[in-house]
């Protein structure tokens, strides 16, 4: 790809400059939070008949090689995956060589994240077969895009931001491949039960519902009906039964693990406090924590808190574990509403449990639609690999600008009543407080509360929290004061990055609109 020239960069609301164009098509640069109203009515998949289907309703076919051959792939086509089973996923990578075998090229993966164990698809990239990835890249996929080797350009999106792409016509998918931990022949499919069960299929429902064609993929074949189920067979056009879609024990990875650093459990105890002592938890309160180690450990202080308290939930936000779980079956809260299942306890617990709810990001995060359930959460407890003294908020690259992560639903997850991001003050003696974030993912305006183990900053924004804790012992203090004491500690501010001048990525906002650009790194 070339070097954009100056006038195809325009600056955004933000003060970032971005690309007008991506990958072909024009784009409308981010314009304020709440700014841009969408036109124009939702996208759809086409007409079928079911004259051109089995009467006996069994859609299998003998391997994923001859399901996309039935769907008609060809050069160029764009072939979706979700993410349910993390890194231990094995679909998306077996449709992909699948598509190498039958010799295509420049194709569009659209997971709705990819993971370190789907490195092999570097492999494909570097052949031709797959042209660029438009979602989330954790580790060496990111690190890749990051080098500028990708053909495409990278399109980094929130799990709303996915669904309202999807839905506003911005991404047309063409073939979509679901992996399905339990399926009856005629393609309704379930997560929660089976060898490879992983609780939600929530990211694929959008896939299901406006993809051209659809393929299920499951180790766990069940006769017709498959009760219950989250994917609607008539929604699906072919079934693979395979000897296994994945490991489900890597479900849990090393971003959903309790903390043990001291510094972390008193960053996750402070987070606690300040809910408790701002009068956020009370009875029929709300919240959201994170699946990192902080936000877990969180869960853990508040469930006490709480119990001291004698203070319930209505309802809590997954991403579900085994804390969430907890709160549950220990009359804690009334409902989990889950949209991703991040342990097994999460997977048993959605599978038994009539008051643990699957979601999806139509109903939790899609910024297009007729509201959602993220602003309607009291709090919401998250992480961020940078802050800056404006609130602005990374998620995506390190200071060094190596883009090794995915914004998940942390960009929907903002339109909470009160937004905390519990962050360590420094990582490896590098600052994470800077005077301007490397990558903008959340404006400081919708992030109010950020959390260290050195003290408490609340955004200035934010008089009625400010008041709300006036006469606590927490240490609230200003973020930039923090941000000194570090800098003296760790020998300065952390240097900038090197970026290079090509644009490999750019950060799209809730609404689908550019809020900021990935740069090459040398």
């Amino acid at each position: 790809m070339a070097v954009l020239e100056k006038n195809e960069l325009v600056l955004n609301a933000a003060g970032r400059m971005v690309p007008e164009s991506v990958n072909g098509g024009l784009q409308t640069p981010f314009m304020g939070a709440g700014k841009y109203r969408p036109q124009g009515r939702k996208a759809s998949p086409p007409v079928r008949t079911a004259a051109d289907y089995p009467e006996n309703g069994d859609k299998r076919v003998a391997d994923l090689e001859t399901a996309l051959r039935k769907c008609g792939l060809r050069d160029g086509m764009v072939i979706s995956s979700h993410h349910h089973l993390r890194d231990g996923d094995r679909v998306a990578l077996m449709a992909l060589e699948a598509a190498a075998r039958i010799g295509v090229r420049n194709l569009m993966w659209f997971p709705s994240a990819s993971f370190p164990s789907q490195a092999d698809a570097i492999k494909l990239m570097e052949s031709g077969v797959i042209d660029h990835i438009e979602g989330s890249m954790n580790g060496p996929l990111g690190d890749y895009c990051t080098q500028g080797k990708m053909r495409g350009m990278g399109v980094l999106r929130s799990h709303g931001g996915r669904w309202q792409a999807i839905q506003d016509g911005e991404v047309h998918i063409d073939i979509a491949v679901i992996a399905a931990p339990t399926a009856d022949p005629f393609g309704n499919c379930d997560g929660s039960h089976g060898k490879s069960a992983c609780g939600s299929l929530g990211f694929a429902l959008a896939d299901s519902t406006y993809a051209d064609h659809v393929i299920a993929v499951t180790d766990n074949l069940v006769p017709f009906p498959c009760i219950p189920w989250q994917i609607q067979g008539n929604n699906v056009d072919y079934v693979v039964e395979v000897e296994s879609i994945g490991d489900p024990t890597k479900i849990v990875s090393g971003t959903t693990q309790i903390t043990r650093s001291p510094d972390r459990l008193r960053i996750a105890e402070f987070v606690a406090q300040f809910l408790r002592d701002a009068g956020i938890m009370c009875n029929g309160f709300s919240f959201q924590a994170g699946a990192g180690g902080i936000a877990l450990a969180f869960v853990g202080y508040l469930k006490q808190m709480m119990k001291d308290a004698g203070v319930k939930a209505r309802f809590v936000r997954g991403g579900s574990t085994k804390y969430l779980v907890e709160l549950l079956e220990e009359g804690l809260t009334d409902y989990i509403l889950d949209g991703q299942t991040f342990d097994l306890d999460g997977v048993r617990s959605l599978a038994n449990n009539v008051c643990h709810v699957a979601t999806s990001p139509f109903t939790s995060y899609n910024y297009h639609g007729k509201g959602n359930f993220a602003s309607m959460v009291d709090a919401v407890v998250l992480g961020a690999t940078e802050v800056d003294t404006n609130f602005n908020a990374n998620v995506v690259t390190h200071s060094d600008g190596r883009l090794l992560h995915g914004i998940g639903g942390w960009q929907n997850c903002l339109a909470a009543g009160c937004t905390i991001l519990a962050v360590p003050s420094f990582r490896d003696r590098i600052p994470v407080i800077v005077d301007q974030v490397t990558t903008l993912c959340g404006p400081g305006e919708l992030i109010d509360v950020i959390v260290t183990e050195r003290g408490i900053a609340i955004n200035p924004r934010r008089q009625d929290l400010i008041d709300a804790v006036k006469g606590s012992k927490l240490p609230i203090r200003p973020l930039p004061d923090i941000k000194g004491e570090v800098e003296r500690i760790c020998g300065g501010k952390p240097q900038r990055p090197r970026a290079g001048e090509r644009p490999v990525a750019v950060v799209k906002w809730v609404d689908g609109t550019v809020l900021d650009t990935v740069w090459q790194v040398p």
